[in-house]
């Protein structure tokens, strides 16, 4: 799939500083300015294709894996849930730390049991402190991750992730992003 759609979107994304960090605001990835439903079908499209669906859940992290998990769960007919980032103290529950580029949180998760097989759905891996929080959380529940999909990588977190966790992150689009703008990377 060419995912024309997305590039000539992320062509057009503002980069905005938070600290040192160069971010660049786009529908996918942050929800502003609004999502065009053609770029998400196609998203959404190609995750169908490249990912493996051979799971009891579909996992996504508040908040932009939200609008990637629930048409593939009406897609697929695959139950999913949430990570978010407040406490609901249900029994069961899993505090995770996320660390990104730019903040530190705590998020929470509810509705993984042990024993299930789930595919993690993400908008952007970057730093990778998200992934690999969701990661290690839902390992200690005892979770099998079957895939993870994210549709845009930037930065050298995917690779780090991989080879620190011995997971495999599957990436629909590769970008450099620098106070100029953002790059596709082929």
């Amino acid at each position: 799939m060419s995912l024309d759609k997305l590039r000539k979107s992320l062509a057009a994304s503002p980069i905005v500083k938070m600290g040192d960090y160069d971010y660049f605001v786009n529908p996918i990835s942050d929800g502003v300015p609004s999502l065009d439903p053609s770029v998400l079908t196609e998203v959404i499209e190609c995750m169908k294709e490249v990912g493996d669906f051979e799971c009891d859940l579909i996992v996504a992290p508040e908040s932009m894996g939200i609008p990637l998990a629930v048409p593939l769960s009406m897609d697929l007919g695959i139950p999913y849930s949430i990570i978010r980032k407040k406490s609901y103290g249900l029994p069961g529950e899993v505090q995770i730390d996320q660390v990104t580029g730019y903040s530190k949180s705590k998020m929470y998760i509810n509705g993984v049991c042990k024993g299930n097989k789930v595919t993690i759905v993400d908008s952007v891996v970057s730093s990778g402190g998200t992934l690999a929080a969701v990661v290690q959380g839902i390992r200690s529940i005892g979770a099998e991750i079957v895939d993870i999909l994210v549709v845009i990588e930037k930065g050298g977190g995917r690779r780090r992730l991989e080879n620190e966790l011995g997971v495999r992150i599957k990436s629909l689009i590769k970008v450099e992003v620098t106070s100029k703008g953002v790059k596709i990377i082929d």
